[in-house]
Formats: C-alpha cells, structure tokens, sequence
C-alpha cells in the first residue's frame, strides 16, 4: 500500500480510539535534519539518497494539486515549490499530549507536516491546505529565518524599479537549504557558455571565433558542451537568428564566474553586459592544467544574495514585457541570463542535480 493511502486510510478503516497516537510526516528542506528531539515513535526516515523519495515527492505534489477544483493558487504553488526542496521525510507517531512538542522541531528543520486527515499543515499545526483543498488564509509556509531576513534588503536595493514584486512573493533559498554545484563543474559550464556563445557570435556575424570559441584554446569548454549545445554547433542550418539568441550566453557565464569569485566577472549592475574580452583573459588560464582544480566558490550569503535579486529581477522584466513598458535600469537579456545559470548553480526552482537544458526559471 502506498503511503498515501496508508495516511488516509481505506474506507472500511475503523476509527481509532482517542488515545491513539498521531501519525505524522514531516517534510524539511534543510540539508542538515534537526534531531528529532521530541518523545516520538520513529517509522521511517529517508533522505535524497534514496531514489524512491523523488518519486514519492512528485506523487505528494499530484495529490496537493487534485484537492478541491484543483486550481493553481499561490498557496498550492508554494506548497509545491516547498516538495520540490525537500532533503528528508521523515515519519514518526506521537501521543497527543506531546503535539506541542512538534512546533519548534519543525519550525527548525523548516518543514511542512502531513497527518492523516489529509491535511497540510505548517509548523503550528495550521492547515495549509485540507483533504478538501481549504485552507486557513493565515497558515504560514515555513522559509528559513535567512531566506525571510534577507528578501527586505532585496527590495530596498529595487526601490527604484518601475514594477514592484507582490508583497506575498516568497523569499529565495535560505542557506540551510543551498546544495551548490562542485567548483570544478560550474567553471567547466561557464567555460562551456564561453565557446558556446563565441562560436554563436562568430556564425551570427560571419567573422572568425575568438579564442574562447577554438578547441585548442578552450579545451575543457568544448569537452563540456550539452547535447542541446552541441546539436546547435553541429547545425549549419541554424539561422543567424538562433545564433544571435545564443550569444548572450556570454552573460550566463559571466554569472558563474563571478559565483568563481573571477576576476572580470561582475553582476552588481542589472544593466550592463558582460566584458567578454576582459572576461576571457581573467579565465583563460584556467583552461589548462591543475588550475581548474584550484577554483572556490564565493560565499553561500554571497550567491543567495545574487539569486533573490535577479529572481525579483527576472519578475519585473516579464512583467514590463507584458505591460509593454520599459524595466527601468536594468537589461532584460542580462538579467535572463543570469537567472538561468543562478537557478542551475543552486537548484532553486527545479529538482536536484537539474540538467543545464532542462533548468527552469519560473517567476
């Protein structure tokens, strides 16, 4: 039987005399699980280590979404966007004059509960969303104290922008929650941006590649191309268009290697390109040998500082394209690009471990 169904209960099910214990499922974002510090009967505990959990976790997000008239509302989105974080589930009893103890764990592990009356609850035990798909308006999803903290210094810092994200729109990842990409990887991708978007530039105008463009002097960009890359690469039927589109992955790999803390990769203004010239001469000594080896990434605070701007950034930017009004002081192209490469760098907004060609970034 599926776990679902196990919390639910089939039909025939009797009812459970009052001093049964409650059932509950837990389900946090935190890379690091709190310990369950509470008078508990354990039943199960997993993490992304285990393959199953995906599966399940997708299968919870189809039954969030079925309750009621299954509309879209912020509060199933949120919901949603809240499984597709989850590090463990982890699945315990507890009697009921031990309920209080529940609050403050999760709170600290930053999960959402499940109990069998089907209810989604937050923290306090509030329902989120119910078997029939209501709610309380007040129940608060849970978000990381450093998440919350920092999207006001996000909003000072785009006071001046024409449009202004809703007041309601969630905070990025707190550093509890970040898995970032191994160094190596991420300078291997934005080498692969590199010669991509070179090689772009050079079919789009007809002139010669320059040096981030050529396998010979970028070696491990070539090597590191996706498969979507390289079918553009070997398609000389692509249309100088295509090829123009492609160039501003110049500014996708500026991002990352600013993530590298490279010299010549800066993203403080929205509104400015990239230097590629500069860019390429900062990087092109890594394209060889033990010194792609020797690259760090910057600061958790410092990236997730950089993703919920260009988030509320990537919001603003679609929104003035619709509106058909301008976004104020900050560059559409730049700014999309950026949020690809932040998006796939932390894995915000899309599963763990998310292919290159396959990363999302939903506003």
């Amino acid at each position: 039987m599926s776990l679902l169904k196990r919390l639910l209960g089939g039909g025939n099910a009797p009812e459970a005399p009052a001093s049964a214990p409650v059932l509950v499922n837990a389900y946090a974002t935190l890379v690091d699980l709190p310990p369950l510090d509470l008078p508990h009967r354990l039943l199960g505990a997993r993490d992304r280590s285990d393959p199953e959990l995906a599966e399940h976790l997708r299968g919870f997000v189809g039954y969030v979404m079925s309750r009621g008239d299954g509309q879209m509302t912020a509060t199933r989105y949120y919901v949603w966007r809240h499984l597709q974080r989850v590090r463990h589930h982890v699945s315990f009893e507890i009697d009921e004059a031990h309920l209080g103890w529940i609050e403050p764990w999760a709170k600290a592990a930053n999960a959402l509960l499940f109990l069998p009356d089907g209810s989604v609850r937050a923290p306090d035990g509030a329902i989120v969303i119910d078997a029939q798909g209501e709610g309380d308006p007040d129940a608060a999803i849970p978000f990381p104290d450093d998440a919350v903290a920092r999207r006001p210094r996000t909003r000072a810092a785009l006071a001046d922008a024409v449009l202004q994200p809703p007041a309601g729109m969630a905070p990025a990842l707190g550093a509890g929650e970040l898995v970032l990409r191994a160094p190596e990887e991420v300078l291997h991708r934005a080498l692969a941006l590199l010669y991509l978007a070179a090689r772009a530039h050079a079919r789009a105008t007809g002139l010669p590649a320059i040096p981030a463009g050529q396998e010979e002097h970028n070696p491990l960009g070539a090597a590191a191309l996706t498969p979507q890359e390289r079918a553009f690469l070997a398609d000389e039927g692509a249309d100088a268009d295509a090829a123009a589109g492609l160039t501003w992955r110049y500014e996708a790999a500026n991002s990352l290697l600013w993530a590298l803390g490279v010299a010549g990769a800066e993203i403080d203004d929205s509104s400015a390109m990239a230097d590629v010239d500069r860019l390429w001469a900062s990087v092109a000594p890594l394209t060889r040998g033990a010194g792609a080896q020797a690259v760090r990434l910057r600061p958790a605070s410092e990236i997730l500082d950089a993703l919920d701007r260009t988030w509320l950034e990537h919001w603003i930017v679609r929104q003035a394209r619709q509106k058909e009004v301008e976004p104020g002081h900050i560059n559409g192209d730049v700014v999309v690009e950026r949020h690809v490469a932040l998006n796939w760098l932390t894995n915000f907004q899309n599963e763990p471990e998310v292919a290159w060609d396959d990363t999302d970034t939903p506003t």
